[in-house]
């Protein structure tokens, strides 16, 4: 896989604890992405190779930098080091653009209707989706539904209210808060978590639901809510896209699992790693500061598949990526040893 060095260009808080960071687009080896796809970024933090994927929050033919958006996790190595030490003309180290949580013009009508779910975070692929479809007027309609705690902690606050005031004819947006009381004259402004009955009875009566397309990005609650309230309303699976930030698993998925070590050979060097339960073969191995491939962990790129040459795996999230691997590759964030004898060899 080819890497590219990006300049730091301009550095943005969004809100106290969200930062977007500019790169300069490479004026002879252009970025291509697609919006709803993600940059991956290369860090070494006190010895150790960290990998971390960020959606991109800009877009193609509206923005001239590329522009991705991070928030801050508590006790997050990445998410820290971005926020508290990044700055302008810093030269960092990255991955192409991947993912495919991704805006598909073929399946787009004039009278599409797209409709964007997220909450927290969750809201930077949208961002960079509805920027997208309304500078080139795709579809009918963009409406996006966003939740948050308050109005300070509403990321990209200023570029919705451009948007709105831009594409008023387009455009919608509905703010969901939790802990804020919120104007009685707006009905677009609601107090509570996001209630998707309640939005798409008011797009039903607007259009047609068949006409919709839909992208969730945010927690798992809100993920689960929308498909399910979308599924019960008639609108096709095919039409509901969602992004997985992170891997959410059933702990009785584990009731097989238990610390094992296993044979791990990279680049001529055979290690023997513990891989302690509930740890992916991917974690273990990089707390053992082992510099393996990866990007996403979330099963969803395929960059740390590694050939499993003995033993056994199991797989636990990340189907769908495993099922275009060769018949002895493993996508090692998502694998978990079964047995005494494990080799894995990765690239």
């Amino acid at each position: 896989m080819q890497f590219t060095s990006l300049k730091v260009v301009a550095v943005n808080m969004e809100t106290e604890d969200t930062v977007t960071i500019s790169f300069k687009q490479p004026a002879l080896k252009k970025v291509r992405y697609v919006p709803g796809q993600y940059l991956t970024l290369i860090f070494r933090i006190n010895g150790r190779r960290f990998i971390r994927p960020y959606s991109f929050s800009s877009a193609p033919l509206f923005d001239d930098n590329l522009d991705i958006t991070v928030k801050r996790v508590p006790g997050g190595v990445v998410s820290n080091h971005i926020i508290d030490k990044v700055k302008v003309n810093d030269i960092i180290e990255v991955m192409p653009p991947m993912g495919d949580f991704i805006l598909d013009e073929a399946t787009l009508k004039p009278t599409t209707h797209i409709v964007l779910w997220g909450a927290g975070s969750g809201i930077t692929p949208l961002m960079s989706i509805a920027k997208y479809a309304l500078r080139k007027k795709l579809g009918e309609h963009v409406t996006l539904i966003y939740g948050n705690r308050n109005t300070e902690s509403v990321i990209f606050s200023k570029t919705i209210k451009h948007l709105e005031d831009e594409y008023s004819n387009t455009f919608r947006a509905w703010h969901f808060h939790t802990q804020a009381a919120v104007s009685l004259n707006n009905p677009y402004h609601v107090q509570g978590r996001i209630d998707p009955l309640y939005v798409l009875n008011v797009i039903a009566q607007e259009g047609d639901l068949n006409r919709t397309l839909h992208y969730i990005c945010g927690p798992a609650g809100l993920k689960e809510s929308v498909k399910v309230s979308l599924e019960g309303l008639g609108v096709d699976k095919s039409k509901i896209y969602s992004e997985d930030f992170e891997i959410v698993r059933d702990p009785t998925q584990f009731q097989d699992v238990i610390t094992r070590t296993i044979s791990l050979k990279k680049d001529g060097n055979v290690y023997a790693i513990e891989v302690a339960k509930g740890k992916s073969i991917l974690e273990s191995g990089l707390d053992a500061f082992i510099d393996m491939p990866y990007s996403c962990q979330t099963g969803n790129c395929c960059v740390c598949k590694g050939k499993l040459i003995r033993g056994e795996v199991k797989l636990i999230g990340g189907e769908k990526e495993s099922a275009k691997l060769e018949v002895d590759e493993r996508l090692l964030c998502c694998s978990f040893p079964l047995t005494d004898n494990i080799e894995i060899e990765v690239e």
